[in-house]
């Protein structure tokens, strides 16, 4: 106790010495000091997650009008679920720095692919190039101790989550294989045209938050994958898809896959895309379709996507931040300068490049020909739904039902366990990055936060971060479908 009170004489007479040579230097040392300082925790910090997970229950009410038959492609397959760095390890690699490639050609770029992104905690997809290497690492990861296989693929991965609503017919059309279809959710349809003999395999490489391979060590848990997947690198089952549409009659389509094809080649590509923009026009005008996007690396293919060929041609999309900002990288949209996001996702930089994506090419300007109409964002801490205003309802029900989703499934549980999450966003924060911004917050009682610029509605609410998941690969899928389930298209005025 008598050291407590000698200390704090001695500050204050410092202090005091200090004042009469600097009057300010005080006030500057005292903010340095609370900048620099952790926080400690509250001790009634589980108080914020039990209010939003209670508060979640009120939000989350169904649409007035719910989707009853939803279409999806074209991206399935059979995913190798297995530790990256025990992997690595049994494939006799050492671990090393890390460096990203576009495409893998070897195990060693295997191991610096793998290396970059898990020093990053971010996540990642590459296609490899040789087959027979791919092979030998695809044997090695299903005999590896405690390796799982589960459904992979976006479109079969999203399949499942809507399926789990029993009022929902799923047509699901993609490369599905024998082992893939037995999986599969009884109530989900499968054209005859898609079954094929053999299953498509992808490998997903694990890690843990705060693990370490030699001097890289994971700041969140993630996954990387990689396949030799040529079914699903040409989207080949893109034609089926669409012509099983006319019978099957969705009220919803949602796209998956088109990432893959950047793994064949510009050359292959190029005649691709143009081919799948031709097909995806022919799905009726008033059926809303919805593009889920994934990990890509070539910015070229990216801005053909964005700019000259499928964004304006859909009513949805869903991403994550890395592809957001890969978006605005490609476009040259703001804040292409940055190179990575630091830490957890700046709000503001979030926001300006959302709008710019709805402004320049959706349909935020009345007169434009776009679709785009809706985006929902997801990342680790929050989610953001931006719709331009008059074409989406119940946005509050939507990306908190995302939100809820992401909190549970990653736990492995069927609901939240606020014992289990922890609050890890801003609940103070910004509309811009720049002039002028709104000043913004959070209140964990009614946890989605609104905000309008010009004509597109921003909705944010937190993510509850579980803080030991279990499996992190097909979240994103799960974040959209969920999001989607609970959406409805405004009724357009007849002219």
């Amino acid at each position: 106790m008598w050291r407590n009170a000698v200390l704090v004489a001695v500050l204050a007479l410092g202090m005091g010495y200090l004042y009469h040579t600097d009057p300010e230097l005080p006030a500057r040392m005292l903010n340095y000091i609370s900048e620099s300082v952790p926080q400690m925790e509250p001790s009634g910090s589980s108080e914020l997650e039990e209010a939003i997970a209670h508060a979640w229950q009120t939000l989350i009410t169904a649409p007035a009008r719910r989707w009853a038959r939803v279409a999806v492609g074209v991206n399935a397959c059979v995913d190798v679920v297995v530790s990256g760095v025990g992997l690595l390890q049994a494939l006799a690699l050492e671990p090393g720095s890390g460096r990203d490639h576009e495409v893998l050609h070897t195990k060693e770029d295997l191991k610096e692919a793998f290396v970059h992104y898990m020093g990053k905690g971010a996540a990642a997809e590459r296609f490899f190039s040789d087959k027979e290497v791919f092979q030998r690492i695809a044997r090695a990861a299903a005999e590896y101790p405690g390796a799982q296989l589960f459904v992979g693929g976006n479109a079969a991965l999203i399949s499942q989550k809507l399926a789990s609503n029993p009022e929902l017919v799923v047509l699901l059309c993609g490369p599905v294989g024998p082992k893939l279809h037995d999986m599969l959710d009884e109530q989900i349809v499968v054209p005859p045209k898609s079954l094929q003999e053999t299953d498509e395999f992808h490998l997903i490489l694990e890690y843990k938050s705060g693990e370490q391979w030699g001097s890289s060590q994971a700041p969140q848990a993630n996954r990387f994958i990689l396949s030799h997947d040529v079914s699903n690198g040409e989207i080949s089952t893109l034609e089926t898809f669409v012509a099983s549409l006319e019978e099957f009659q969705p009220d919803l389509v949602v796209l998956s896959g088109l990432h893959m094809m950047e793994g064949i080649g510009r050359d292959l590509w190029e005649e691709r895309l143009k081919e799948a923009v031709v097909a995806i026009s022919d799905v009726r005008n008033e059926v809303p379709i919805h593009l889920e996007l994934a990990s890509m690396t070539d910015r070229d293919y990216m801005n053909r996507i964005l700019q000259e060929q499928v964004m304006p041609i859909v009513n949805s999309i869903g991403l994550n931040e890395q592809e957001l900002l890969f978006l605005a990288q490609s476009g040259g949209g703001p804040h292409a300068d940055l190179t990575s996001w630091d830490g957890i996702p700046d709000v503001g930089r979030v926001s300006d490049i959302l709008l710019w994506v709805l402004e320049q090419h959706g349909r935020a300007d009345p007169e434009s020909e776009a679709d785009l109409t809706r985006i929902h964002f997801h990342t680790l801490a929050y989610h953001i739904l931006a719709t331009v205003d008059g074409h989406w309802g119940n946005q509050v029900a939507a990306v908190a039902a995302g939100a809820r989703v992401a909190s549970s499934q990653a736990c492995g549980l069927q609901a939240v366990d606020i014992t289990k999450v922890v609050l890890k966003a801003p609940l103070n924060f910004h509309s811009s990055f720049s002039e002028p911004r709104e000043s913004l917050a959070v209140d964990p009682t009614r946890p989605v936060t609104m905000w309008r610029r010009g004509n597109v509605s921003f909705h944010l609410t937190p993510v509850l971060v579980c803080k030991q998941p279990l499996r992190t690969v097909g979240l994103g899928d799960a974040i959209s479908a969920e999001g989607l389930v609970f959406s409805e298209v405004t009724p357009r005025p007849e002219l």
